[in-house]
């Protein structure tokens, strides 16, 4: 399926190709929470990076996060959060462990998306106590990231499109 997603001033616009397109995961790590906003959680799809075509990049910025992990010394992300400099609107993840991949955020589709059967809630051990999540009857809960990768999650349930 493509994808096209923009900014929300217009400046950047992009599409992907996506054989995982269901905005299936909520994220509750402080990184999404803090650059996507919403609920408390942010929601990210897995895209084809051979097939990414961008318009308006030198709008692009990119931002690193950094972990604090407890017992550990502080360090940047290797994950590449993309971002329009114009808007602040959070576009898109790359992360060049996974180089065919590129993960663009739901709230930046402009595209019509498949509505998920269910939905898998992670990294709810960093959830504030102010978010409420909406847990349907199937959902996941994980404390942590969940085993299951998102080309897993789509194959288990028969809705990848390869």
């Amino acid at each position: 399926m493509r994808l096209e997603g923009s900014c929300h001033c217009g400046k950047v616009g992009f599409r992907v190709e996506s054989a995982h397109p269901y905005p299936y995961q909520r994220c509750y790590c402080s990184i999404c929470r803090k650059t996507q906003g919403g609920g408390g959680f942010a929601i990210n799809l897995s895209g084809d990076a051979a097939t990414l075509k961008v318009r308006g990049a030198k709008h692009l910025k990119v931002y690193r996060a950094v972990l604090r992990e407890p017992g550990q010394r502080s360090r940047k992300s290797p994950g590449q959060r993309h971002f329009c400099a114009e808007c602040g609107s959070a576009l898109w993840l790359f992360d060049p462990r996974w180089p065919e991949l590129v993960h663009p955020f739901a709230s930046a589709i402009d595209s019509a998306l498949p509505v998920p059967p269910e939905h898998t809630h992670l990294m709810l051990g960093s959830k504030p106590g102010w978010v409420e999540p909406c847990f349907a009857k199937r959902d996941r809960r994980h404390d942590e990231y969940p085993k299951e990768s998102i080309a897993a999650w789509h194959a288990r349930l028969g809705l990848a499109d390869e």
